[in-house]
């Protein structure tokens, strides 16, 4: 009896390939378990199916050999069993070690380390401090006692420096004895709860002060809806984003509390609230005890992104920024930006819900997150933009501040 194959691992990342003169399909691992990144080539896109729990070794030679004219197709597979083995992306032992190591070197540190300083920022302290200057600013806004929250984004700084500006020139040195609760989009996390970790992050201006009370205030509060999900802290970086951006202007010590809001997944495709969810209200509720037991020790700082449009989001579109279909977008963004304005809640999750969300807003669970705990904020949208993250795909973003 043939054996079967093993496995291709749902949770990576599968994309069109975007490097010039090499087409197919591009397969990376998001969690950081590997390294690797592959890029399968058209013709072999069909045999990678085939690693699907079902399907059997004779399946794939059947299929290499129609493909190649050959029936000696040994060679070629082992060679793909081997490279998707040897990148960790097989449910298999060396997936299962990969994951092992990396687990238990970060339960193992005492700080959450930088996942993206030399990828999504300068990992030399001076050199990071000189870009942020010249893109970020040096300085501080003026003191203002009614601001209690900026949305950024959380996309690579060199694709989104006139939002990340727009938001943060806003904060004033009045702030910084304050508690940065940091809310970010949760990628990796499960939906509908909150995901926290006690350790502090290290970047390359130093370590920041963890706020060890209130992540204990939070767990109390939200119990099964409240998680230390530490490795998707590990690798996330909606707040990891936010954190250097606070050091720049704060210092290293700054004191954060990030939390990862994991999407309200059931509620979106079941046009209801996200308090439909017993686990999801619970986990708002924490957040908005929170909010109100604190206040003004309190200043609130959001990781989101808004619309996902192109190739690389499954969409048959060849997204512009700016340009045809993103016109269209834009409106739409703005409606909800109108929205979150008005501090209403509601209002926002009815237009994200609608058709499923189309738009792919990732930034929509901590921005209703955010309006829950904090009822009756206003915003005011600083900035919005829209940026081809390649020549297919865009995704568009705003700063944005917040005040009673």
């Amino acid at each position: 009896m043939a054996e079967l194959l093993p496995r291709l691992r749902m949770n990576l990342d599968f994309m069109p390939s975007p490097v010039a003169g090499k087409p197919g399909l591009l397969i990376r691992d998001p969690y950081g378990f590997s390294d690797a990144t592959l890029i399968i080539p058209p013709g072999l896109v069909s045999a990678v199916e085939l690693f699907d729990g079902e399907s059997s070794s004779l399946d794939l030679r059947e299929f290499l050999a129609r493909l190649t004219g050959d029936l000696d197709t040994g060679s070629l597979e082992r060679h793909l069993i081997e490279t998707l083995a040897s990148a960790g992306f097989l449910e298999d032992e060396t997936y299962e070690r990969m994951r092992e190591a990396r687990a238990r070197a970060f339960a193992d540190s005492p700080v959450r380390r930088a996942a993206h300083a030399g990828s999504g920022y300068p990992e030399d302290a001076a050199e990071l401090r000189m870009e942020l200057d010249r893109n970020l600013g040096a300085s501080l806004g003026r003191d203002t006692d009614s601001l209690v929250g900026i949305a950024a984004p959380h996309v690579s700084p060199f694709g989104g420096w006139s939002s990340y500006r727009a938001a943060y020139q806003s904060l004033s040195a009045a702030y910084s004895d304050r508690t940065f609760v940091v809310l970010g989009t949760s990628h990796y996390g499960e939906p509908d709860v909150l995901g926290l970790t006690r350790k502090p992050f290290a970047t390359p201006y130093g370590v920041t002060t963890a706020a060890g009370e209130l992540v204990d205030l939070l767990e109390a509060k939200g119990g099964s809806s409240v998680r230390m999900e530490d490795y998707c802290h590990a690798i996330e970086h909606s707040i990891e984003f936010q954190v250097v951006m606070l050091q720049h202007l704060y210092g290293p010590d700054v004191k954060v509390l990030p939390v990862l809001c994991g999407s309200f997944a059931g509620s979106l495709y079941e046009g209801n609230v996200p308090e439909t969810s017993e686990t999801a209200a619970r986990a708002l509720d924490a957040l908005g005890e929170l909010a109100a037991r604190e206040g003004d020790r309190l200043f609130w700082v959001l990781g989101v992104d808004m619309a996902h449009i192109g190739r690389r989001y499954g969409d048959a579109v060849e997204a512009r920024a700016d340009e045809g279909e993103m016109v269209v977008v834009a409106s739409r963004d703005r409606e909800r930006i109108s929205r979150i304005e008005a501090g209403d809640a509601a209002g926002f999750w009815s237009l994200v819900s609608e058709n499923q969300d189309p738009l792919k807003w990732c930034g929509s669970a901590p921005l209703y997150a955010f309006l829950r705990a904090m009822a009756g904020v206003r915003g005011e949208l600083k900035h919005y933009e829209q940026w081809n993250i390649d020549a297919q795909s865009v995704v568009s973003f705003s700063g944005m501040s917040f005040s009673r």
